[in-house]
């Protein structure tokens, strides 16, 4: 009896297996746009009897098997498990995803331009965009949104999938926000009419001091180079800058060309920037186009381990060059260059086509082999105690390549700093991390509570004089435990400074915006005020 069971189990679930073994050759190679005849007759007999057979197959399975079945989802499950045999940055993009994929790089989107955190179940807005249409409409830093529509939004957990389809949509049609302001009772109505809103890759961009500029990239979106050279232009014309401290710690990457224009900026003509090859992409040299700018003397960049691809490109090419100082830790090892390609499902394949290369010849992409472990690359380096201690980096590859001046560099692991600056892990326990995450929200609810005409009148004053006291951390912790949060005074007696830092810095933001932010969070930061003393020293880079 067990037999017989086993058997027709193993006969119900062939029809399925090989459904989804078929589907993810055919379905790749018909939504392939660009393909050669020998990849079709590797997917497919030449007379399409394979397509005859899948569709077969498909059509016994949705009509016999024993189960319900998704058609739809098996393919997608198939897709996704035949790119995971090729490297983690070849992925199918579906059609639900590819237009946030495409919002986030084109570096605009349609809605109504504000940005905001969930506060007890409410939505509470953090800062509108300048010149969108919210502020236009009249809203506010602090406004609660109670009801978007004719639907209730607040103290009823709306997800945020929910609330993007809401507030977002295309240009010139309009949306009514529910709002209540302070202690009002009332709602106030906004009748807001949607329109393009800007995403920016330049979070913010600052003097340090009397000659020396800090510009943050949180990612080179099809607009980073134009925002860079807008944000520079004032500093360099008006402000003396001569330095630069580019900030690409986090920076994920994005478009090679925007990294390359970018690079541009500091090196005369023609100097190689970066080169791409594949197997079936011929070399191809991208170098600085001549056509610099600004006269920038001293630069250095600050990378870690969430540095990546176009982040990396930009890194190693100052390093390999000798241009300025590369100051952090080890960068995340993506040297692998993708394309896109259209699916008529809507969707898109983001494929692996070539890989990158410094201009020494290195290439810094890290091993894939195990992909599961791929994504877990930081939190493997924690635990091996190379993020506090350079002495633990292994050299991934003992391949050595030169840099302009003779100094030795390596690859297959991402990009090493010219110094490194170790993680501080005195404070990081699973309680920092939680009570990190609500402080945006109580942030949002102490300016509620409090007069704002006890805070210093501008900027500089917040950055100097502003401090979180012993009562409001207390109140932060009150907060923490009420939105579930377990006690732990062994581990609030470690993070207690952090938690009063990121508690300002989240203040300045509310009232500053990005300036306010990175201000105060780069006032302690050991990586910024080595790069600034580099830059200060006049000290050039040591050949080792």
């Amino acid at each position: 009896m067990m037999q017989e069971e086993k058997s027709t189990k193993w006969q119900v679930r062939l029809p399925l297996m090989l459904a989804v073994t078929l589907t993810v050759g055919m379905f790749i190679g018909q939504q392939l746009p660009r393909y050669d005849r020998d990849l079709y007759f590797q997917m497919g007999t030449p007379n399409g009897a394979s397509s005859g057979t899948l569709d077969e197959i498909l059509r016994y399975v949705q009509s016999k098997y024993v189960d319900s079945v998704d058609i739809s989802d098996i393919k997608t499950g198939a897709i996704d498990h035949l790119l995971e045999q090729l490297d983690p940055h070849s992925v199918y993009i579906s059609p639900e995803e590819l237009q946030a994929v495409e919002d986030d790089m084109s570096g605009e989107f349609e809605g109504v331009g504000i940005e905001y955190v969930v506060v007890d179940d409410t939505m509470q807005v953090v800062s509108v965009f300048p010149g969108g249409p919210s502020e236009m409409a009249g809203m506010l830093s602090g406004d609660k949104i109670i009801t978007i529509a004719d639907t209730t939004v607040a103290g009823v957990k709306v997800e945020n999938k929910k609330i993007f389809k809401y507030l977002r949509g295309k240009k010139g049609t309009q949306v009514e926000l529910g709002v209540l302001r302070g202690r009002e009772k009332n709602l106030r109505e906004f009748n807001i009419t949607r329109d393009i809103i800007p995403v920016h890759s330049v979070d913010v961009a600052y003097m340090l001091d009397e000659h020396t500029g800090y510009v943050k990239i949180n990612r080179f979106s099809a607009t980073t180079y134009r925002e860079f050279m807008e944000v520079l232009q004032p500093m360099v014309e008006n402000k003396s800058m001569q330095n630069l401290v580019l900030d690409l710690r986090g920076n994920p990457g994005g478009y090679l060309n925007e990294a390359t224009d970018l690079l541009s900026q500091f090196f005369s003509d023609g100097k190689l920037l970066v080169y791409t090859k594949g197997r079936t992409e011929a070399r191809r040299d991208y170098k600085s186009n001549g056509r610099a700018r600004f006269n920038l003397q001293s630069i250095a960049v600050l990378i870690d381990e969430g540095s990546a691809s176009a982040s990396e490109i930009v890194a190693g090419a100052i390093q390999d060059w000798d241009r300025g100082w590369v100051v952090g830790r080890r960068s995340f090892g993506k040297g692998l260059v993708q394309e896109q390609y259209p699916l008529g499902d809507g969707g898109a394949l983001r494929l692996t086509v070539a890989r990158y290369y410094t201009p020494s010849g290195r290439s810094i992409q890290r091993a894939y082999k195990h992909n599961e472990e791929y994504g877990h690359e930081a939190e493997r380096r924690l635990k091996s105690g190379e993020l506090a201690d350079a002495t633990k980096i292994k050299i991934a590859d003992s391949t050595q390549y030169y840099t302009g001046m003779g100094r030795i560099v390596y690859g297959g692991g991402g990009v090493y700093p010219d110094v490194f600056i170790p993680i501080d892990t005195s404070f990081s326990s699973d309680y920092f991390f939680e009570m990190r995450q609500l402080i945006p929200q109580y942030a949002a609810r102490w300016l509620e509570q409090n007069d704002r005409n006890i805070l210093p009148p501008n900027l500089d004053g917040f950055v100097s004089n502003f401090q979180v006291n012993d009562a409001m951390l207390d109140a932060l912790v009150a907060y923490a435990e009420k939105q579930g949060t377990k006690p732990h005074p062994a581990e609030l007696a470690k993070c207690r400074t952090e938690l009063k830092h990121q508690l300002k810095a989240r203040i300045a933001k509310a009232l500053y915006r990005e300036e306010g932010l990175y201000r105060v969070l780069n006032d302690d930061d050991p990586a910024v005020e080595k790069a600034l003393q580099l830059l200060r020293s006049g000290q050039p880079i040591v050949k080792k």
